[in-house]
């Protein structure tokens, strides 16, 4: 038997700042804002582009959800929410595999259909994992008023879904062995490496291993710090500002990278930087790996800083990595969590080569902010 798992349905995040937050999905993002919510202790929106769901609560009172998360850690994802086929299925099997449920399946009907859920712990630290059936269920979350017409955004970016979610742990084997025995995920990819060995006097590591649901494709990767240098690495200064392991960043999915961060730059959206040392070998990177020719031009790859990897004939995959909230944002209190831009070329991996540019490039933003 499977949790019948479908898709990666929304993640929602907890913030100091809602209009800050507002700011970057609507104004910069072209996300549609599609409802909202209000309680005495915190209030909510739900921005939309395409599949990409997600939710921002921020707290006003004592007590509520996002309160509790924030007096821990900085902003961040506090929820993963997963669709799936069947509920009872769903909750029965997590029950008998060991699962901390949260609460029983809470039930919730509109006009046109019902919503069922149930949430459980996770290693992830303070972030939960909510299981969704919706059968005919219109609403945009129980408790949310759906607006009649979406305030702004028309995903002109082309976001289509939630490619895959990174995070970070001091240690990862709990993790690793709950997905596996809890969730019934398998072992997809894996990568370990250093950049001392690419010349670096002192740098850092990490092992990094993914995990995916085979029936939906749900694809959920996990990264450690490595030795030496534990300390130093990008992987452990997320979890010390993180204040705990959580989720690093989420993957939104475009049929058209180039066009998407051509207009993300021209909107001051902040990204990620790439050396132009990296385009100077990508073409013989790409011989070598057996990629061979791709359809991009290589100087425009470069002027987006757009990385690209792969590891057959013809098959690659394009990415890029927004800034960090604070960065973005100008405020530390937005945490380290980040956006990923990703276009699939007929690669289904991660990217090793681009592992490392992302690597360092997190690195030089932590010496230059002074946190490494």
């Amino acid at each position: 038997m499977s949790l019948t798992l479908k898709s990666v349905h929304s993640l929602h995040v907890y913030v100091h700042d809602l209009e800050q937050t507002r700011a970057l999905f609507c104004d910069k993002l072209d996300f549609a804002e599609i409802g909202h919510a209000e309680s005495d202790t915190q209030i909510s929106a739900v921005f939309q582009a395409g599949a990409c769901l997600f939710v921002a609560s921020q707290p006003v009172g004592e007590g509520g959800r996002a309160a509790r998360f924030l007096a821990k850690h900085p902003a961040g994802i506090g929820t993963v929410v997963f669709e799936v086929e069947d509920i009872d299925q769903t909750a029965q099997l997590l029950d008998e595999r060991g699962a901390t449920l949260i609460d029983d399946i809470q039930t919730h009907v509109d006009d046109d259909g019902t919503w069922a859920s149930v949430s459980v712990t996770t290693p992830f630290g303070d972030t939960t994992f909510r299981f969704v059936e919706r059968a005919g269920y219109r609403g945009v979350f129980p408790g949310f008023e759906r607006y009649d017409t979406p305030r702004g955004g028309h995903n002109r970016y082309g976001f289509t879904h939630i490619d895959h979610i990174t995070s970070n742990f001091a240690t990862m084997s709990p993790a690793l062995l709950w997905l596996q025995h809890v969730l019934g995920f398998e072992r997809y990819w894996d990568v370990a490496f250093h950049t001392a060995e690419w010349g670096d006097a002192v740098g850092s590591g990490l092992k990094s291993v993914v995990m995916w649901d085979p029936a939906s494709g749900i694809k959920l990767a996990n990264n450690e710090p490595a030795r030496p240098y534990f300390k130093k690495s990008q992987i452990n200064v997320f979890f010390e500002d993180h204040r705990g392991p959580g989720v690093q960043h989420a993957a939104l999915a475009t049929r058209d990278i180039q066009r998407t961060v051509r207009g993300l730059r021209a909107d001051e959206v902040a990204f990620m930087p790439t050396p132009n040392t990296y385009y100077d070998a990508l073409p013989q990177r790409l011989e070598r790996m057996g990629v061979g020719q791709i359809d991009e031009d290589y100087d425009e790859l470069r002027d987006l800083e757009i990385l690209v990897d792969g590891e057959k004939d013809g098959a690659y995959l394009l990415q890029i990595f927004l800034a960090e909230l604070a960065e973005l944002h100008d405020d530390k209190k937005a945490g380290p969590f980040f956006l990923e831009i990703i276009e699939r070329k007929g690669d289904d991996g991660f990217g090793a080569g681009n592992f490392l540019a992302l690597f360092e490039s997190i690195e030089r933003q932590q010496t230059a902010a002074g946190r490494a």
